[in-house]
């Protein structure tokens, strides 16, 4: 007798339950369920063998920290771009990464959850499109790392390391932050991916123009006093 899972249920809280049925059907979802009880709703969608449970329950049964993040795989990187692009949801292509040979792209869900969804199946080198903003993106990455370089002070080593949690060899050229305060230093490559997926992370400048002079200006040091 097997005792392992049998299938799993995803459920994504949300404010809007039709709203957000709109959105995941542009990836292939139908809805096979619905139901609900006053201010509380569910939807519970289908696309092929793959479910997942829209609850927009007030209050919310489980309290969870979101937004959260979700990556899909689709069969047709193109054809989903332009519904969603049709459907006016932003899309932003982030390359062609080792496990999307197809391309990888960005979009935000009705409720601000984050949604990357790439193609397994490769696609020729000279039918690759340029990614959308990750140039000026990184044109900025590359001109804060060569700040570094001239200031100094950098770690050795890159500090985020690959999805595996295995060491980064490459040094460390950038430093990013987020608005909780947590720091970390990050080859480009790695500070790239970091910027396109960790939501409220941006670059640390550390160029004079920081909260350091801004409160120094404000609160200067009083003179001090001829005895």
């Amino acid at each position: 007798m097997h005792n392992g899972v049998q299938a799993q249920v995803p459920v994504l809280y949300v404010a809007d339950a039709d709203a957000a049925r709109r959105f995941y059907a542009l990836f292939g979802y139908s809805e096979l369920r619905t139901g609900g009880d006053g201010e509380s709703r569910w939807s519970y969608l289908q696309c092929r063998e793959l479910t997942l449970l829209l609850a927009a329950v007030k209050p919310r049964l489980v309290t969870v920290e979101l937004p959260l993040l979700i990556y899909l795989y689709v069969d047709d990187i193109e054809a989903t771009i332009a519904r969603l692009t049709a459907a006016g949801h932003a899309v932003e292509r982030a390359g062609y990464p080792e496990h999307a040979p197809g391309g990888e792209c960005r979009t935000t869900d009705p409720d601000g959850n984050v949604v990357l969804f790439g193609q397994r199946r490769a696609v020729p080198e000279q039918a690759r499109v340029a990614p959308d903003g990750a140039e000026a993106r990184f044109s900025l990455i590359r001109q804060a790392a060569e700040a570094v370089s001239q200031r100094g002070g950098a770690p050795a080593h890159c500090q985020i390391g690959s999805p595996r949690g295995e060491t980064c060899p490459e040094p460390a050229e950038v430093k990013l932050a987020d608005s909780w305060g947590d720091t970390v230093w990050g080859c480009m490559a790695h500070a790239d991916e970091a910027l396109l997926n960790a939501r409220g992370a941006f670059l640390a400048a550390e160029d004079g123009q920081g909260l350091a002079q801004f409160l120094a200006a404000r609160h200067p040091r009083p003179e001090p006093t001829l005895s």
